[in-house]
């Protein structure tokens, strides 16, 4: 099971061409976190469960 750090980082290593999208609230959380940071699991995986908390997903 992937989880937010892989989710962000299949997108943002994805072709330009490729369709694959990712949550607002995910890509948001994870700019939000310095550059160095973002490479970081466990932070990228904790800022994602923050952004969730705040900003639950809609059915």
């Amino acid at each position: 099971m992937m989880d937010a750090f892989d989710r962000f980082w299949q997108w943002a290593d994805k072709p330009l061409e490729n369709p694959l999208t990712i949550p607002a609230e995910l890509h948001r959380a994870v700019m939000e976190l310095a550059p160095d940071d973002r490479r970081d699991r466990e932070k990228v995986n904790d800022a994602a469960a923050h952004a969730k908390k705040d900003f639950p997903v809609r059915p």
